[in-house]
């Protein structure tokens, strides 16, 4: 019984990565300096793994900014705007775009990894691609693992996850007829591999666990035919996770590869439906039973029923144990928060880091072969203890909070009038022009306010010298927006370390980490909340910061929240009740923030929801059960408004197409988007449904240093207002500038105003 980990963390313990490539960037450090860190990390996570005992540890889990990207460049699949940069050059401007030394080229889309917080780089595919092998990164890591005496496991992802996650820039084709132009390249790859003497390859279809069409699994199957006849020793696993392999679980089976990777956490019934067939024959069942994707300790009573099941059936040699995806989505030790008061010692021992589920694993491996010695064994009773506890806690469980969510009424999440309605009254009372100018919510977060905000919470600054030095910060960027005649304002958010962990902090239920950190697109790193228990709002979250901003300026100043939603699934959910209860208490908090808002004068407020799409349920069976509770908990905290007060949402980085219906049921006055990678592309989710609210396609993708000019945000505004009414526009960034500097922040605003002046004349000439 072998044990095996899908991925590990990469951008270290206390974010090194992060550091050092932002380091990079700046051209503080240099390339090899880069790269020096990076190896240094993979290193550390080999050892950490070796020390544990697992058996299969992974290599080319390591990424300087995504494993999509890093596929991109090893097939040689680079889009040709990029064809005139190298080496990390290149790498990180397909990432983040690039406009330096006569140069000026867009990044390539992002999205979210399945339904994940994790952003991957989308591959870009034209008629008659051509692929080359153009990286050895994957050789190498399996050389540096070897220098320390492990023979590492890779991981590549498989070639129909990595065509169906990208996109065609072209009509007139299907991204699947690249097939044939890209097996050969897998082949040279699997040969190189093949000559490292590596024993397995763990070939990552997280597709399995989607709705295939007849022709995708065809395409599966043609893959691995293709793979087995290549002549190699190296013994492949296919792994799925995220979900069930469902209607694809007999293609799975039957597939020519030596081990099937399956996750129970998310679909332990589908051990039963692989065991009741004999379709597994001599493949190896490799177990995700570690869930990678929660930090809360398994049950490993839970955990060992599946795993004597398994072994009645398939013997012990036909079944290894590991986690049930990459670690990538959860933090790296939780040995690291020994000393944080935030961190409830109660809470504590009901979690489990990316270190802590590599015990798990091995535990769980020494219990299954019945090698009951005193570490198992103690483990075991520590194991059962906690969670016992954890049913009984009076930490989790608020009468109160649950009565209110089981007094809910339907007509507590509709509006006073439907939205033509509500857009006159809006339009009288509020006197915006056309093309209305705004940001999503946050303005750059400097290096003075993350030491001023670390100093305030270390004690080291007074809490008046706290207000006073975020009163200053929001007031210079009130003047900002009023000397470019920006119309709807934003206060910056400059008290704010996140969208999600400023509102956890503030409502119980919530508990933190400290060095909690996952990684969410490139150098950005999240410290996800954790909600151990239910969910309540003791007093306003932020209603003093945005008062404060309206009463400085005669513009208007949006309030600026987290949507129940995002909160959610931005956080780490306790998993012993359903979703659902957890969303709606988050939702009736949020619902009481915004009563507190519009009564101290705000008449603007701003839900963000970006996180809607992403919560998905990847099959589509599971959509509507998701789509009725998660559009009413948002509806449940805006719904609670005069008709007069403005809601806007927010969402970014997801493909709407198949949920514009339910985006229109959410009923907010105004949505904004992200849609400048795409130029203005999934706006036709919006157009072809007719939908009849507010939009602000974003104009300026603040996930890339370059600045937009007036004419290509013009451009984008032009192609908006072809498809949409001109009175239903709105001018917008993609998303906050909080990760943005100054310097290009304000170039690219006084760009954004500028455009919108020009389309307020066209329009007006028009007439």
């Amino acid at each position: 019984m072998k044990t095996i980990v899908l991925g590990y963390p990469r951008v270290g313990e206390k974010r090194e990565l992060k550091k050092a490539t932002e380091s990079y960037w700046k051209n503080d450090i240099s390339e090899d300096d880069l790269s020096l860190i990076a190896s240094q990390l993979r290193k550390k996570t080999w050892r950490t793994q070796q020390d544990q005992g697992i058996d299969l540890i992974s290599s080319n889990d390591f990424s300087m900014y995504d494993q999509v990207l890093d596929i991109c460049i090893t097939l040689g699949c680079i889009p040709e705007r990029f064809k005139n940069l190298n080496g990390l050059e290149q790498y990180f401007a397909m990432a983040r775009g690039y406009q330096a030394n006569g140069i000026d080229v867009t990044a390539m889309e992002m999205t979210k990894w399945f339904d994940t917080n994790y952003h991957y780089i989308v591959p870009e595919f034209v008629k008659n691609q051509t692929f080359n092998l153009n990286s050895d990164k994957i050789i190498n890591e399996i050389k540096e693992a070897l220098s320390l005496g492990i023979s590492s496991k890779p991981v590549i992802i498989g070639p129909i996850t990595f065509l169906l996650l990208g996109k065609e820039k072209e009509e007139g084709f299907n991204r699947l007829e690249l097939l044939d132009e890209v097996l050969p390249v897998y082949q040279e790859l699997l040969l190189e591999i093949d000559k490292q003497g590596v024993e397995y390859l763990q070939i990552d279809e997280p597709i399995l666990a989607t709705d295939l069409s007849f022709q995708e699994q065809q395409a599966l199957k043609k893959a691995y035919k293709y793979f087995s006849e290549i002549k190699v020793d190296v013994k492949y696993i296919l792994t799925n996770y995220f979900d069930c392999y469902g209607e694809n679980l007999e293609l799975a089976l039957q597939l020519p590869v030596q081990v099937l990777h399956i996750d129970v956490v998310r679909c332990s019934m589908q051990l039963d439906d692989i065991l009741k067939t004999n379709l597994i024959g001599d493949k190896i069942l490799s177990l995700g039973v570690v869930d990678g994707r929660n930090i809360w300790i398994n049950d490993f009573e839970k955990s060992l029923q599946l795993i004597k099941k398994a072994q009645a059936k398939l013997g012990e040699d036909q079944v290894w144990l590991g986690t049930s995806c990459s670690l990538l989505h959860v933090p790296y030790n939780l040995e690291l928060e020994e000393h944080n008061a935030q961190l409830k010692s109660e809470v504590k021992q009901w979690l489990a880091f990316a270190k802590q589920k590599l015990q798990e694993i091995m535990v769980l491996k020494q219990l299954a072969l019945n090698e009951k010695n005193d570490t198992a064994m103690s483990f075991f009773v520590k194991n059962k203890k906690a969670n016992n506890s954890r049913k009984v806690s009076a930490l989790i469980h608020n009468n109160v909070v649950n009565r209110r969510v089981d007094n809910l009424k339907p007509t507590d999440s509709e509006r006073v009038s439907q939205f033509s309605v509500r857009q006159q009254l809006q339009r009288k009372a509020l006197k915006l022009p056309l093309f209305p100018t705004t940001t999503i919510g946050s303005f750059p977060q400097t290096k003075e306010v993350r030491q001023t905000r670390a100093k305030f919470k270390k004690g080291q600054v007074s809490q008046d010298e706290y207000d006073a030095f975020i009163q200053k910060e929001t007031e210079d960027t009130i003047r900002f927006q009023e000397k470019i005649d920006l119309d709807v304002l934003v206060h910056g958010e400059f008290e704010r370390n996140d969208m999600v962990e400023y509102f956890g902090e503030q409502l119980e239920g919530f508990s933190f980490t400290k060095f909690g950190w996952v990684q969410s697109y490139g150098s950005r790193c999240v410290k996800p909340p954790i909600i151990f228990g239910d969910v309540s709002r003791p007093k306003p979250m932020t209603v003093k910061w945005s008062s404060y901003a309206q009463s400085i300026t005669k513009k208007y100043v949006k309030g600026m929240l987290t949507g129940p939603v995002t909160i959610l699934q931005w956080s780490f959910v306790r998993n012993d009740q359903p979703r659902s209860v957890t969303c709606n208490q988050i939702a009736l908090a949020i619902r009481d923030e915004v009563r507190d808002l519009e009564d101290a004068g705000v008449k603007i407020i701003q839900i963000d929801e970006p996180a809607l799409r992403e919560g998905l349920p990847l099959r589509k069976e599971d959509w509507k059960a998701y789509l009725d509770w998660a559009i009413n908990a948002f509806k449940i905290s805006a719904s609670v408004v005069k008709d007069e007060t403005q809601i806007h949402t927010h969402m970014c980085y997801s493909e709407f197409n198949d949920i514009i219906e339910s985006i229109a049921q959410m009923d907010a006055d105004v949505i904004t988007i992200e849609t400048s990678r795409s130029e203005m592309e999934l706006l036709k989710a919006f157009v072809d449904f007719k939908y009849p609210n507010e939009i602000g396609p974003g104009v300026y993708d603040i996930h890339s240093p370059r600045v937009p000019s007036q004419e290509e945000i013009e451009y984008l505004l032009d192609k908006a207002s072809s498809l949409l009414p001109s009175g239903n526009i709105w001018v917008n960034p993609d998303c906050g500038l909080k990760t943005r500097d100054w310097p290009e922040t304000k170039t690219a605003l006084k760009n954004l105003v500028q455009s919108a002046n020009r389309m307020r004349e066209k329009v007006t000439n028009v007439v």
